[in-house]
Formats: C-alpha cells, sequence, structure tokens
C-alpha cells in the first residue's frame, strides 16, 4: 500500500513507530484517550513497515508541518510561494492540495465532539459575544442544550448576538480557539467566515425547550422589538405544519380563512397540501383544489402573506396551549 492509499490514521500510526517510543508518548500526552485508543489499535496491527515507505511518510509530514506554519503565519499564497521556492512548484501543488481539506475544517470542530455539559463548564466564564461566536459554529441541537443551561439574563443576550453577528476575522476565530486549546489544537482557516444572523438563532430557538424560548423572546422584545419580530416571522414556516399532528392541523384549519388558506397553499409541495387536504372534508378540500385550479398565476407576495396569516394563526394557538409543537428538548406527548 502506498502512502496515497493510506488513510490518516494509518499514516500516523506508522509516523509514531519511526519516531520510537519516547516521542510516541510525548505524542500521546497531547491526544484524548479515544484518538489514543485509536492509534493504538492502528499500531498494533501495522506489521513489517517497508524503509522506503516509512521515509515517505515522515517527509509527508514534515511538508506539511511547514505549510501549515507557512499558513498560520502569512497565509495560502504565502505558503504556496515558499514552498514552490523550496520544493519545487510541483511538489509544492502536492503539499498544499493534500492540505486542502484541513484547511477548510470549521472553527471549533472540536467542541463538536464534545458533550454539552463540557462546552457549557468551558465558557462559563467567557463574554457573551465569545459565547455566541462559538455556539454560532456548534450544531442547532448542540448549541440549544448551551444555551438552555445559561443564566436566563445571558440567554437573551447571547442570542442577540447571534442574530446581529455578520463575518469574524480568522485571526479572532484563532485567537478563541487557542483560549479553548485545552481539549484539541486550534483549527488553521484563513478565510473570513459566516455565522450567526437571524438563521443561526431561529434554528437554536426551535429546538430549545418553551420557557427557554418564551425568556429569550419577551427579552429581545424589551431591548430590538423588530429584532423580535423577525424572529417570529421566521419561527415557523408554513411548509412546518407537516410537523404537526393531524388534531393540531384540524384545529389550525378551524381558525383559517378558507380564501386565505387557498392562496397560502398555491405551489407549495404536495406534501404540506395531502397534509392539510386529509384533515378536510373532501367537499371542502375538493372546492380548495378548485380554487387552486381556476386561480391562475398570483404574486409570490400575496401568497407569502397569505402563508403568514396561517403561521399567525398556528403562533397564537401555541401561545394559548390549544395546540402543541414539539421542540427539542421537550418531552414527546403521550396519548
Amino acid at each position: 500500500m502506498s502512502p496515497s492509499t493510506m488513510t490518516g490514521r494509518q499514516k500516523a500510526a506508522i509516523l509514531l513507530v519511526s519516531l520510537g517510543a519516547d516521542a510516541s508518548a510525548a505524542v500521546f500526552q497531547h491526544l484524548r484517550q479515544d484518538e489514543i485508543d485509536e492509534l493504538t489499535l492502528e499500531i498494533a496491527g501495522i506489521g513489517h513497515i517497508a524503509p522506503d515507505r516509512k521515509t515517505a511518510i515522515v517527509e509527508e509530514f514534515y511538508e506539511t508541518a511547514v505549510a501549515q506554519e507557512y499558513i498560520s503565519e502569512g497565509g495560502l499564497e504565502y505558503a504556496r510561494q515558499v514552498l514552490d521556492k523550496a520544493l519545487g512548484t510541483e511538489r509544492a501543488n502536492e503539499v498544499m492540495n493534500r492540505l486542502s481539506s484541513s484547511i477548510q475544517v470549521s472553527p471549533f470542530e472540536f467542541l463538536r465532539r464534545t458533550d454539552p455539559s463540557q462546552i457549557i463548564n468551558v465558557i462559563a466564564n467567557e463574554h457573551p459575544q465569545t459565547v455566541a461566536l462559538i455556539l454560532a459554529y456548534l450544531p442547532s441541537d448542540t448549541a440549544a442544550q448551551v444555551v438552555s443551561a445559561l443564566p436566563d439574563e445571558l440567554q437573551a443576550e447571547v442570542a442577540m448576538r447571534i442574530a446581529l453577528m455578520d463575518r469574524t476575522a480568522p485571526e479572532v476565530i484563532r485567537e478563541i480557539e487557542r483560549v479553548l486549546e485545552r481539549k484539541l489544537s486550534s483549527v488553521i482557516n484563513q478565510d473570513f467566515t459566516s455565522a450567526g444572523g437571524l438563521r443561526s438563532l431561529v434554528d437554536l430557538l426551535n429546538q430549545v425547550d418553551r420557557t427557554t424560548e418564551r425568556t429569550i423572546i419577551e427579552t429581545l422584545e424589551e431591548q430590538n422589538p423588530e429584532l423580535a419580530d423577525e424572529v417570529r416571522r421566521m419561527m415557523f414556516l408554513f411548509e412546518d405544519i407537516v410537523m404537526l399532528d393531524d388534531r393540531n392541523i384540524q384545529q389550525v384549519l378551524r381558525e383559517v380563512d378558507t380564501k386565505e388558506l387557498a392562496m397560502a397553499l398555491k405551489g407549495t409541495p404536495a406534501e404540506v397540501q395531502d397534509a392539510i387536504f386529509r384533515n378536510m372534508s373532501e367537499r371542502a378540500a375538493l372546492n380548495i383544489k378548485e380554487d387552486l385550479e381556476f386561480m391562475g398565476p398570483v404574486r409570490v407576495k400575496d401568497v407569502e402573506d397569505a402563508q403568514q396569516k396561517v403561521v399567525a394563526v398556528i403562533r397564537r394557538l401555541e401561545e394559548d396551549g390549544t395546540i402543541v409543537i414539539v421542540r427539542g428538548g421537550e418531552d414527546q406527548l403521550v396519548a
């Protein structure tokens, strides 16, 4: 098997064997237990290593380490120029291509594999803006668990900062990662990265429990009413009606004007229309289907306005407890 066809774990195992027991032990001190276990199993199954393969892997590691250092110092183009002079164009291109996947690793990638309770302990004393930046890069379900555990006054503060966040310079991200580097090494990413924004906040709120959501929304309404309105509009899309059970959909339909409903269904996916029609009488469903057929072209804005009216009904019914929208972190209903 040539180095080009080997996995990163196989190469790492051969590199550690090549370094010797003392150096390998020193490396292990900087790894997580699961990484140590995986590499130990890989080393145990290596067998004989041809000298030329060992040399090729050590050289590849050295070139990669040098390239990463150049990238950290001056960016991708600087690293390419230095490697081009040192190794030649062809070899420099090979090294940079090999690094391309790791360069694009998302910031705070190591936290994606960390238990939310541990993340909470790590960020407990950080500034709200730092917490917001970290949460914006995490999966929404993980971020939801973390924000739910924050103090009430900090939840809304972090939520607002996520919503208003735009672009963050890579050096700022790297500095924060270095603070959290007690768990894993920092991630190299020279491109400006976008995170946060309304969509990020809405995804997070759709995952938290109802109490946390209410606390954040109410505080946003006090501090930034316009932002709170935008968040409310985005939290439940018309197409999300398929997530409601039949009984809840039937309750919503009792409150919605038939003409508005027909307009709202214009151009929607089949599964959305099916969810509506199966919860209506055959006659009512037929009437709306006929309205859709003879409606002809309509303005997108008119459709969106009609859908928003239906969503407003859904939100109102949820607020007064008539229907239930199950979110992440909440218990499932028992019949």
